[in-house]
């Protein structure tokens, strides 16, 4: 095959390819405030949340954030959002088998929620982060059906990003977008200590 018929074939088929793409954009009518879920094994999940909230920030919009499973040590993404006038709610408890203390941990699961049920009736908040509130859920220290009513009764145009391992199925099924991050390989199950500015 010549040059010019292999450029002949690439060009056919990415003309179908946008035909394909242009085609599921111009279908792509509906403009409402998205609820998505990054859930599974691997690591990422926050990242991801925090990069959608960045992205919102980035764009004017206004977003807050609420982290469970956070303990007092520093964030890097609150170091920057905060001074772009994100709120954060966080449990800063630390993990549960750092607690090890049930009633402490609902309590301070339950603080962190009220704000995010203030902030998911707040029409002024366009993206809200609810980090790792799976735990909370998989734990029995929130109530799902409080937590699923309080999504689905948002404000129309608000995005809610719920990050965390063990996501129930309830909160999957009304989601508009699911992703699951895969865990391959990590440094820290090889005696990596987690590193500053990429794992917290």
């Amino acid at each position: 095959m010549t040059d010019q018929n292999k450029q002949e074939k690439h060009k056919k088929n990415q003309q179908k390819l946008k035909e394909k793409v242009d085609e599921k954009i111009a279908n792509a009518t509906v403009d409402k405030g998205l609820f998505l879920v990054v859930t599974g094994e691997g690591k990422g999940k926050s990242t991801a949340g925090f990069g959608m909230v960045t992205r919102s920030v980035g764009h004017g919009l206004t977003a807050g954030v609420c982290q469970f499973i956070k303990g007092t040590w520093e964030c890097g993404e609150r170091n920057l959002l905060e001074q772009h006038g994100v709120p954060f709610y966080v449990m800063k408890t630390g993990f549960t088998w750092e607690t090890q203390n049930r009633e402490a941990d609902i309590e301070a699961a339950t603080k962190v929620w009220n704000e995010a049920k203030r902030m998911l009736q707040d029409s002024s908040i366009n993206t809200i982060l609810l980090d790792e509130i799976t735990y909370m859920l998989s734990y029995r220290y929130l109530d799902l059906d409080e937590v699923c009513d309080a999504i689905e009764n948002r404000p129309e145009g608000q995005h809610v990003i719920v990050t965390g391992r063990g996501c129930p199925t309830r909160l999957i099924e009304i989601a508009d977008t699911v992703s699951k991050v895969a865990s391959v390989k990590h440094a820290f199950e090889a005696g990596v200590k987690v590193q500053k500015g990429i794992d917290w």
